[in-house]
């Protein structure tokens, strides 16, 4: 039986920042991951995709983002169960939680926070032809080392942020990109729009809308598509074929932990996003409540919040005092860093 303070489900971004949130609070922290690394979907699906939106890095690559975030937290010296998925949850009578794997690791926790991300996924795949007997023959759905496209023909499909940000990407590293999306306008963020607009007045990208591919073709592997475009086909010569149409989520066996869903996440109360069981919290993309935002950095304030009130469940005598790091340190270093001095408040007279 691993015993800790917190159960964290998920060791993506989310749950890697709970831990130094939760160590600034002297509580100790245990995550189990289905996937064999931490990361979450930073490290397994887009580890080279640069990320814009974290505050103090005008640019950040996913996998460098979480590479930071282990160093933050591995002071407190977090325990972590990866390539088993969290299968069973019951309720002890001292009030304590026993999460089981599915192998049978056993966990046991007075707080479990739920920050599973999308949860279990697979990529929304596009209806053709013999699909599956070009994947990884030239068909990908996730992209893990740009550098392979370097120099290369790929066809990038779909309107999102996903599609948007990795033409971009690929462009720049001189790519021969190709977007094709079944409609004109895009729905990304009005930046990479724009950007995309500036490369292919640049030459830099082909932007075929409206249109979609329509078929594969090719011997052994990928060598051409054809991109219909009002009744129009064009055969078009390929390396790679790049769908991005999102990905299916699935909460998977949390579903069934008598937790309140909405449409596939957990509904939670914005106080501190616990979830209709008290003691269980719901961080990140995998929680729902009126005007939530998908976005990283909300997954990070969210963590904040929930270590306050995980405190006061695991130690309901002990009054904690909220303290800013740069007054107090970051209690729980090794040595290597010292604690902050307290300014010294000085007359103007003197």
């Amino acid at each position: 039986m691993i015993k800790t303070d917190i159960i964290i489900i998920g060791a993506g971004p989310t749950g890697l920042f709970t831990v130094f949130e939760a160590g600034l609070l002297k509580l100790k922290c245990h995550l189990i991951d289905t996937l064999p690394q931490a990361g979450g979907q930073c490290s397994e699906i887009y580890p080279k995709k640069p990320i814009y939106d974290i505050p103090g890095f005008p640019e950040i690559l996913a996998g460098d983002l979480i590479k930071n975030l282990m160093e933050q937290c591995k002071q407190f010296k977090p325990g972590f169960t990866l390539g088993e998925r969290a299968e069973d949850i019951i309720k002890k009578k001292d009030g304590t939680f026993v999460v089981t794997t599915n192998k049978g690791t056993k966990h046991q926790a007075p707080v479990v926070a739920i920050a599973g991300g999308l949860g279990s996924f697979e990529p929304k795949k596009p209806i053709l032809d013999r699909l599956d007997f070009y994947e990884d023959k030239g068909v990908e759905y996730i992209i893990k080392e740009p550098e392979i496209y370097r120099g290369k023909k790929v066809v990038i499909a779909g309107g999102g942020d996903s599609a948007l940000d990795w033409s971009i990407f690929l462009a720049n590293i001189n790519a021969d990109i190709t977007l094709v999306h079944r409609r004109n306008e895009f729905r990304g963020a009005l930046d990479s729009v724009e950007k995309v607009r500036e490369l292919k007045n640049k030459n830099k990208i082909n932007v075929i809308t409206p249109a979609e591919v329509t078929k594969i073709s090719g011997r052994d592997k990928l060598e051409s598509l054809t991109i219909t475009s009002k009744n129009t086909e064009t055969e078009l010569l390929a390396d790679h074929f790049i769908p991005l149409f999102g990905l299916s989520p699935r909460l998977g066996p949390i579903a069934n932990w008598g937790l309140e869903v909405e449409k596939n996440a957990i509904k939670v109360d914005t106080f501190d996003y616990q979830t209709n069981i008290p003691g269980i919290f719901a961080i990140g993309d995998v929680n729902t409540y009126s005007g939530k935002l998908k976005l990283i950095l909300c997954g990070f304030h969210e963590a904040t919040l929930m270590c306050q009130s995980a405190h006061k469940i695991i130690h309901p005598d002990k009054k904690n005092v909220f303290r800013y790091t740069t007054v107090s340190g970051v209690n729980g270093f090794d040595g290597s860093r010292k604690e902050a001095k307290k300014p010294v408040i000085q007359s103007i007279n003197n």
